[in-house]
Formats: C-alpha cells, sequence, structure tokens
C-alpha cells in the first residue's frame, strides 16, 4: 500500500508516520522513496506506537521499550512482575483477568489470602 492508503487505513498523518519512521518506531517502507511499499507491519507499528501514547508514555519511554528487546517489565504485585513481549505492546486487549488470576495465584503460593 502506498503512504496515503497507509494514512486512512490507520487514520495517522503523513508527517506522524515519517516522524515515526525517522525516530525508529517503525521500519522504513520497502521499496525506497519514490516506490515506497508499506505492509501490514507498518501498521501493527503504528498502531502500537497509537495505543501506548494513548496509556501516557511517552515517546522516549515507547522507544526503550521498543528497542529493549527482551521485554517491557510491569510491576503487578510488590515481588511480581510481569514481563511483557515488545511484540505485543499497545494491542487491544483486556489482560486484567490475567493479571488478577496471577496476582490470586501467586497470594495462594506465597502465603497471602485469596480473595
Amino acid at each position: 500500500m502506498n503512504i496515503r492508503e497507509l494514512t486512512s487505513r490507520t487514520g495517522i498523518a503523513e508527517r506522524q508516520i515519517r516522524y515515526l519512521i525517522a525516530e525508529g518506531f517503525m521500519p522504513a517502507p520497502h521499496g525506497g522513496r519514490s516506490n515506497a511499499d508499506y505492509d501490514d507491519d507498518h501498521v501493527v507499528a503504528i498502531q502500537r506506537y497509537t495505543r501506548l501514547k494513548e496509556l501516557g508514555f511517552p515517546p522516549a519511554a515507547i522507544k526503550l521499550l521498543l528497542q529493549g528487546g527482551h521485554g517491557a517489565p510491569f510491576t503487578v504485585a510488590p515481588g511480581i512482575t510481569l514481563v511483557v513481549n515488545p511484540d505485543l505492546l499497545g494491542q487491544v486487549a483486556d489482560v486484567t483477568p490475567i493479571i488478577q488470576s496471577r496476582h490470586r495465584t501467586s497470594q495462594g503460593s506465597f502465603g497471602g489470602t485469596n480473595p
């Protein structure tokens, strides 16, 4: 798809797409400048960046999360950290039930009481 199709599909302006590429938040298009071709990987990168911005992450933090490659740590409870695969960051999914389940399991495993 060309950049106009990408902007239509994602709702992001061309200028913002160029910024995301320049700053390394998404890969460069295939085919060079005059034949720039974007695919679903570019759409996913834009969605991931947009979702993380919506969650309140500043661009510098997003860059660190995505460049880390090992996952993004989120403290779930004292002494318990959930590490999220960077490829999953920004995807729209409600992980609250999983976190609550793991929290209940950990409370039972470490001598706490289950709610």
